[in-house]
């Protein structure tokens, strides 16, 4: 058995002993070196989508397509549902497109990341893909719209999406009716931010601080728990999906590029050991293409 099969076998382990399925790839961004399990897997991203929609703002800004610090009026009304954010908020705001780009990568603004799509184009933001050569990483809803499929598919019944045919039944979990990617494209996307591919100089320096200040550390930072390693992500969360996808850096300046999507049997709102399991499977990964 090669070191690569034994850690794919310790990688599938982990997510079994948390209840899940899952896919992983992860890349040392500046070898190549890499090692995956379903890499090539359509999958329903989720909020991982984000990374697209605020690389291609980033992009387009670098092209003088688009001015960031360009202000975006925001009612009070019409929001997207989420728990953070402004899709919480209750007043009208005022803010640039660049800090909806924060928003919507630190807390998963729905709404602000809504505001980006409205204000990019699904259109550009897929071409912009494309281009990049993620031929496999398409969207074709906004929040709203995605928000939307799930309360249509549970009958506008919240309580619904705790029945697994319920569940089993979404658009939203269908990578075929949904925004989609890969694993392998996903960390294509983020090794070509921090390789400056995607835009160089200044705005490629704000967009990976941008990625760098996701809140939540309960998933793939959870693997690297050391005040010298850096992680920056962004997450995902449908109904039994549990998603993350960034870049760990060591202190000797390896770079690696990591993406985790999982599917858990129950569809318990709260699993810890399924968020764990994400940043469990990732320092599996990393650990092998370090040594």
């Amino acid at each position: 058995m090669t070191a690569h099969a034994a850690t794919r076998r310790r990688i599938t382990a982990a997510f079994a002993d948390a209840g899940v399925t899952g896919q992983l790839h992860a890349a040392d961004i500046d070898t190549g070196t890499a090692l995956g399990v379903g890499s090539d897997t359509l999958v329903p991203t989720a909020s991982v989508h984000k990374l697209c929609l605020v690389a291609t703002l980033y992009r387009q800004a670098s092209l003088g397509l688009v001015d960031p610090a360009r202000p975006v009026d925001i009612p009070a009304e019409g929001r997207a549902p989420g728990a953070t954010g402004l899709s919480v908020m209750r007043d009208a705001a005022r803010l640039s497109l660049r800090d909806l780009a924060s928003l919507a990568v630190a807390v998963s603004d729905n709404t602000a990341a809504d505001l980006l799509w409205d204000a990019l184009g699904l259109d550009t933001v897929n071409a912009t893909m494309t281009g990049l050569g993620l031929t496999r990483t398409h969207a074709v809803q906004t929040m709203r719209e995605l928000f939307a499929t799930v309360r249509e598919d549970a009958h506008g019944e919240p309580a619904a999406l705790t029945d697994p045919a319920v569940v089993a039944r979404l658009r939203a979990l269908d990578p075929t009716r949904t925004n989609r990617s890969t694993p392998r494209e996903i960390t294509a996307l983020l090794a070509a931010v921090w390789r400056d591919e995607v835009c160089p100089g200044e705005y490629g320096e704000e967009l990976r601080a941008l990625l760098g200040r996701q809140a939540w550390g309960h998933r793939l930072a959870a693997g690297f728990p050391f005040d010298d390693v850096r992680v920056s992500g962004k997450t995902g969360s449908l109904p039994t999906l549990r998603h993350e996808a960034g870049v760990v850096e060591y202190p000797d300046g390896g770079r690696y590029a990591v993406a985790v999507f999982t599917r858990a049997a129950s569809t318990d709102v709260t699993l810890p050991a399924a968020d764990a399991a994400i940043g469990a499977a990732a320092r599996i990964a990393v650990d092998a293409l370090r040594a």
